[in-house]
């Protein structure tokens, strides 16, 4: 047996209409060729699906049982269609991202390449800037995604959570903090700070959470690895989160969580609220999604075991007999 959709759906309209006049209309053919479509998937069935008569057409008990099978089948042919044209769209196409700094350097690399590696025909474009930045990227329509530490809940933008983020303090191994197993805000006081600039998100949720706390403030930064080689040197104590530790993984520093209401920052996912997303962007959307970010947590009992690990292995291997 080989039955077309072209049949089935030819006969669905018939079913429906009760007139080969209006179902000829619908599937764009004359009143004769029509008729003998039907006469095909009758021929091909070996039975007479509809009663005709000069005012009416009705369907018979096999064409009744037959219409809700024809129904399923034409579903399932659409469906898979559907998914075909989808896989093939997403072959190709393109993407536009504004990522916070600090997620663009450690957590997307990553994440990029697994998605290039399952869609190599969709392009991408990265910006890293700060979080008003991604926000007006998205809202002008040069970024269809954006991960912003700013929500943005807007008649045109549609903000979501995607992950939160804790803050550490970052000094020398050899500073009076790093000895302390617990560190407080108020500890921070009268140490000399390193810190990003005011217009961070990082300086600004920093600043809430200690509010009414003053800190001193040495030197102000753009740059996360450059406050990494501020604090190497010495020159003060820094407050970073958890998402930024991998610019500090250096012998020289220590890091310690610092607990604290309002020591946890949310990192936003912002997209048009107003317009739908590409097949490509649906699909990094549902990739970041899949991947997104665990914070890390760095205890000081478990920074002196790595140690111990690093410190055993960089030994010398006994010598064998």
């Amino acid at each position: 047996m080989n039955l077309s959709t072209r049949q089935l759906r030819a006969f669905l309209h018939l079913a429906e209409q009760r007139s080969f006049t209006r179902a000829a209309a619908l599937t764009h053919l004359s009143q004769p060729a029509f008729s003998a479509l039907i006469r095909s998937l009758e021929d091909e069935l070996g039975a007479r699906l509809f009663d005709r008569t000069t005012r009416s057409v009705e369907l018979t008990a096999e064409g009744r049982a037959f219409e809700a099978a024809a129904r399923r089948v034409l579903r399932e042919a659409d469906e898979a269609l559907a998914d075909v044209q989808e896989l093939a769209a997403r072959q190709r196409g393109r993407v536009s991202l504004a990522v916070l700094p600090a997620l663009a350097a450690g957590w997307l690399p990553h994440v990029l390449a697994r998605f290039h590696a399952q869609w190599p025909g969709i392009q991408f474009d990265v910006a890293d800037v700060l979080s008003e930045d991604c926000i007006e990227r998205v809202r002008s329509g040069r970024a269809d995604l954006a991960l912003a530490a700013t929500r943005a809940d807007t008649p045109e933008l549609r903000t979501e959570l995607f992950c939160t983020d804790g803050f550490h303090l970052v000094c020398r191994r050899d500073h009076p903090l790093a000895t302390q197993a617990t560190v407080k805000l108020a500890d921070l006081a009268g140490h000399p700070m390193i810190q990003l600039a005011r217009s961070s998100s990082v300086r600004q949720y920093v600043e809430a959470a200690v509010h009414p706390l003053q800190l001193n403030t040495m030197m102000e930064l753009d740059q996360l690895s450059t406050v990494a080689g501020m604090v190497r040197a010495g020159l003060g104590v820094s407050v970073v989160p958890a998402l930024t530790l991998f610019h500090f993984e250096h012998a020289e520093l220590v890091t310690r969580p610092l607990p604290g209401r309002g020591l946890r920052r949310q990192i936003f996912l912002v997209r048009r609220r107003d317009r739908g997303l590409s097949v490509a962007a649906q699909a990094m959307y549902e990739h970041v999604m899949a991947w997104r970010p665990e914070v890390p947590v760095r205890h000081p009992a478990a920074q002196q075991r790595a140690r111990r690990i690093s410190t055993r292995s960089k030994r010398p291997a006994p010598a064998t007999r």
